[in-house]
């Protein structure tokens, strides 16, 4: 298993904002304390804009440098642009290490899957997931089927891929729930899977399942994975009814499906997060 990460990422914060520093630190140290599952630890690579210029419009890159708060939730950082860069640069050094056969988890901050073409918003200033996509595209992958199962709809993912020839987007959320989409599919390539609130623990379960099965029929040779743990039942920014287990079990269903793949962290505000990774991890390696 590779671990894509940086404790740099941890060197921003905001007093109250649940999208704090510790996400990462403490799953970091969970992971290199742990003895279930060996890690090869990397850290990110740099990426030049033209990567990044596939998903955003030259106007939004320029707007991380201006010292101004995107919305209420997504707050202006000093250097917040490099370290959304060096969060989407692990995520394409996952995408190239999936592409060589390996299983890799880019462990970084700040999350991506809320930027749209062209507004960071919802915690997220790039889209990671939509950059690895594309560049995995762009070099040669004729088919990649992005799957979100953070607890909000990736609404940037969405806008950046609809109806783009040789992608697929599937998200399970709840709906609904921030931001507001999500509602139904989208274009020709977007196929999104709302879960009402208060759904029991098994219909959430389901609705994964399903969603998985019609991801098996793009028949995609590499599989991008929005990986947010906010669907936890005691995750303090939503109603969540997921358990440590059913992380494990979302491992073992992507693992099933024999096809090179890739996560990315998204969403997962709880303590519990560090213990949710791995139970994720495990289930990716079979264990």
């Amino acid at each position: 298993m590779i671990v894509i990460t940086d404790e740099q990422c941890a060197g921003y914060s905001h007093p109250g904002h649940p999208e704090r520093p510790a996400r990462v630190s403490e799953t970091v140290k969970k992971l290199r304390e742990q003895d279930q599952l060996p890690v090869s630890w990397q850290l990110p690579a740099e990426i030049d804009d033209a990567l990044i210029l596939r998903a955003h419009t030259p106007e939004m890159l320029a707007r991380l440098e201006v010292p101004q708060d995107f919305d209420p939730d997504t707050p202006f950082y000093k250097n917040i642009g490099a370290f959304a860069r060096r969060s989407a640069g692990a995520a394409v050094a996952a995408m190239r290490a999936a592409r060589r056969g390996e299983t890799a988890f880019s462990l970084m901050r700040p999350p991506g899957h809320h930027a749209t073409r062209t507004r960071s918003m919802g915690f997220c200033y790039l889209n990671s997931i939509a950059i690895a996509a594309l560049a995995a595209h762009a070099e040669g992958v004729p088919r990649v089927a992005v799957f979100d199962f953070d607890v909000h709809h990736g609404n940037g993912t969405e806008d950046i891929l609809l109806y783009h020839p040789g992608m697929a987007f599937y998200s399970v959320h709840l709906h609904p729930e921030y931001p507001g989409t999500g509602g139904a599919n989208a274009g020709d390539n977007s196929f999104n899977f709302p879960v009402a609130p208060k759904t029991p623990r098994d219909g959430y379960l389901r609705t994964l399942a399903r969603a998985l099965d019609e991801l098996k029929k793009f028949d995609p040779a590499l599989i991008a994975v929005s990986a947010g743990f906010d669907a936890y039942l005691r995750d303090p920014l939503v109603d969540g009814v997921l358990d440590v287990e059913d992380f494990h079990w979302l491992g073992m269903a992507i693992r099933g499906l024999g096809v090179p793949a890739f996560s990315i962290l998204e969403g997962g505000y709880s303590s519990k997060l560090p213990e949710l990774v791995l139970a994720y991890l495990n289930g990716l390696a079979g264990k």
